[in-house]
């Protein structure tokens, strides 16, 4: 799975947890997460601390240890439950049972969490108990509320927050399911034992979080809300067409279902940060495509990196990839871009949110961290700044390239889904960035990537980069706040190194692949 991931791949889903609990118990330095899916363990690895090659030896020996019940003892959770879902008859009908019948199977089987993915804390639950396969909806709902309990397939589910969904929904309940500040954020982490209570009369309407609590309801606030006035701060009068906070992102947490996010172009986050003195992680605000202007509410530094437009400061026009004095009461302008899609705006000190598992980035997809940014937000300025503001380097920083990009490619796991011509078809065809592109993937138009396997592939896990391919035979790079799995084969993945020019591709752009330079 590229040049910084790689796949364990077994038999049957029951060999997936024995596997996973194997490599967790003798986790080495350098292995970033592990992440169990429906027949793989997808294993992370940061090889500026752990060479690949060695990650492997290691993963396959701990595998040839996996003992098959190594799994049994998860923990229990017990879940109250109405049997009130929308679907709760038909699903019924649809497996020639009464729904009687179905509540009994359900509620009597032992469940157990086999793998998360979809959503941050949504655990697909499997029992040797429960003999249906439920197929899924034909047209998938366009909201399903927090806490509905839905079945598909061999698997049952929980939706911890509203979101699409496609499985058939049974019944409610009103469980926490994920809450990013507690020490073991999923209630549902893989390896649980679940059992469902039902509950039968009026259920208490209990929120996953009171409203504006909780890490995922944290935002920039207004500035009628602030409570300290006079502290520094910058003030939005206008996002653009999107604005959000964003640093280096949350590893490690993709196994309960929460993607790296973070910023798309971390180069130019890294410089942006360097030129004030700041951490290289520090948050920033990631500009998409221009627009963004604000306040400074007190006298601050700035610097703006990646995408090319005009950037003004008090009506002036200033350099970017400069560190610039932003006076108090002055307003910072950044004018549609030129080139590339995605600027940041790095303040000396840092920008401040409330973190969620270590990050301060917003992840749109999975609703974590602060929302993105709204006119009228006030966002603290913090005093993380470690040296003094270096003096700029001499060399000029050119554009992005957004006419076309050259990316190289790593080997994904599944190129043998794919017709002997489809490879050779993927490095010699242009491909172009449609107007389907944002911080969860990139999708390309140009020609058919044939599949010679039809059907699902069932969940795995998935990175950054990956190049995964749908039915239509059109691929998308999975970027930074994509799915931690998936069920569309890889035929090959983006180079981390490559990531950050995906960034800065505005619909349109053109895209050549080539084969990544080996490894010394």
């Amino acid at each position: 799975m590229g040049e910084r991931a790689f796949l364990l791949e077994v038999e049957a889903l029951d060999e997936v947890l024995p596997l996973h609990a194997a490599l967790a118990a003798t986790w080495p330095e350098g292995v970033v997460d592990l992440v169990p899916a429906a027949r793989t363990v997808l294993v992370r690895v940061d090889p500026r601390r752990l060479p690949l090659a060695a990650a492997r030896a290691w993963a396959l020996a701990a595998a040839a240890d996996a003992e098959p019940d190594a799994d049994a003892a998860g923990p229990l959770v017990e879940l109250d439950i109405v049997y009130d879902g929308a679907d709760l008859a038909e699903t019924a009908d649809l497996i020639g049972t009464s729904v009687d019948e179905l509540v009994r199977h359900h509620v009597t089987a032992e469940w157990r969490v086999a793998f998360t993915g979809f959503a941050p804390g949504f655990g697909y639950l499997v029992s040797a108990g429960w003999p249906f396969d439920v197929p899924r909806l034909a047209s998938p709902r366009t909201r399903v509320p927090a806490r509905a309990v839905g079945l598909a397939g061999a698997f049952s589910g929980a939706y911890p927050r509203d979101t699409p969904g496609g499985w058939r929904l049974i019944g409610t309940t009103n469980a926490a399911l994920f809450d990013p500040d507690a020490a073991s954020p999923a209630l549902l982490a893989p390896g649980t034992r679940v059992r469902f209570r039902q509950v039968t009369g009026a259920r208490a309407a209990i929120p996953l979080s009171a409203p504006g609590t909780g890490a995922a309801a944290q935002h920039a606030r207004s500035a009628a809300d602030r409570a300290v006035p006079g502290g520094r701060s910058i003030r939005i009068l206008e996002p653009g067409l999107l604005a959000t906070l964003q640093d280096l992102g949350r590893e490690g947490a993709a196994s309960v279902g929460v993607a790296v996010s973070g910023a798309l172009d971390r180069a130019a986050l890294r410089t942006a940060n360097r030129l004030l003195g700041n951490p290289e992680a520090a948050a920033a605000i990631e500009v998409t495509m221009g627009g963004l202007r604000a306040v400074a509410e007190a006298d601050l530094w700035v610097a703006v990196t990646g995408a090319w437009g005009v950037v003004r400061i008090g009506g002036r026009a200033v350099d970017p990839y400069e560190a610039h004095r932003w006076p108090e009461g002055s307003e910072l302008h950044l004018d549609w871009f030129s080139h590339g899609a995605r600027a940041y705006v790095a303040v000396r000190g840092g920008l401040d949110a409330h973190p969620v598992l270590g990050s301060r980035a917003t992840d749109l997809l999975a609703g974590l961290g602060p929302a993105a940014l709204g006119a009228g937000d006030v966002i603290d300025v913090r005093d993380d700044a470690r040296v003094p503001i270096p003096v700029a380097p001499p060399a000029a920083w050119g554009a992005p390239h957004d006419d076309e990009l050259e990316l190289e490619l790593a080997p994904g796991p599944r190129a043998d889904w794919f017709a002997p011509d489809a490879l050779t078809t993927l490095y010699d065809a242009v491909w172009t960035v449609s107007n389907h592109a944002d911080r969860v993937g990139a999708r390309l138009d140009g020609p058919e990537l044939a599949r010679t396997r039809p059907g699902e592939l069932p969940s795995e896990g998935m990175v950054p980069g990956a190049l995964q391919v749908p039915p239509s035979g059109r691929p998308t790079i999975l970027l930074a706040d994509g799915p931690v799995t998936g069920g569309y084969p890889v035929i090959a993945v983006v180079t981390d190194a490559a990531l950050d020019l995906v960034a800065q591709a505005r619909p349109g752009t053109r895209i050549r692949f080539r084969h990544a330079r080996a490894s010394a």
